[in-house]
């Protein structure tokens, strides 16, 4: 027993050390197709889908890169998620005495995002990549109401007789990841952006905050720049 657990620690201190070397070996090019996870708590607005990034390492310490992400989830909208013109717009709609609160209507929304800029690399540990960077880009979104058949004509009222609308804006903060190096062509990423954005101002409330996390495989591609430097 003692010998297979002095083996394992052994194991350990070798990969460890080996850890803690630098890399030596990094490809000018990375693809990186991620799943993602997309929330916005103000909204109890979940959306699921797809994050690609593109990139190319400068240095072995910035590399500049562009992101797209797409994704699509279902909630309901209250008159709480609203503005004051909206809920008092809502207010004239309803028939004498019904309150706001009554009112909630389930939606599908679809959420794109792009952003291009630099990421600071930290490659201290040679099977371990630590990234930050700026979260800077355009949130495009579309919304589709839902409504119950008597909920409809207020929906309409209120989105110049359509039941959908799209939104552009523009979203900031910042994002951090981690990628498992296990060979210089190949890795697997964990991804996380915190940003604020402010879609479809004339309806809802002010600005959200929103959480952003991914994971997938990265495949590096070129040559290894740090022959260069």
């Amino acid at each position: 027993m003692w010998r297979s657990s002095f083996s394992f620690v052994l194991l350990f201190l070798c990969t460890a050390l080996n850890c803690f070397s630098q890399q030596t070996d990094i490809r000018e090019y990375s693809v990186i197709p991620m799943f993602t996870y997309f929330s916005t708590p103000s909204l109890n607005l979940t959306t699921r889908g797809f994050n690609g990034d593109l990139a190319r390492n400068m240095r072995p310490w910035l590399s500049f890169g562009f992101d797209y992400s797409t994704s699509s989830g279902d909630s309901t909208i209250t008159p709480g998620d609203l503005n004051s013109a909206t809920q008092a717009r809502l207010a004239a709609l309803l028939p004498p005495g019904v309150p706001l609160s009554v009112v909630a209507v389930p939606y599908g929304t679809s959420i794109s995002t792009y952003q291009a800029g630099p990421q600071v690399n930290i490659r201290k540990l040679r099977k371990f990549t630590f990234g930050i960077r700026p979260a800077l880009g355009v949130l495009h979104a579309k919304f589709q109401a839902n409504p119950t058949p008597a909920a409809t004509p207020l929906v309409a009222a209120l989105l110049g007789g359509k039941l959908s609308a799209p939104d552009n804006a523009v979203f900031y903060g910042f994002g951090g990841s981690v990628t498992w190096e296990a060979t210089p062509h190949f890795g697997l990423r964990f991804a996380a952006d915190l940003a604020h954005y402010n879609f479809f101002s004339s309806l809802l409330n002010g600005g959200r905050n929103t959480v952003r996390v991914s994971v997938g495989p990265k495949i590096s591609l070129g040559r290894n720049i740090v022959r260069n430097y």
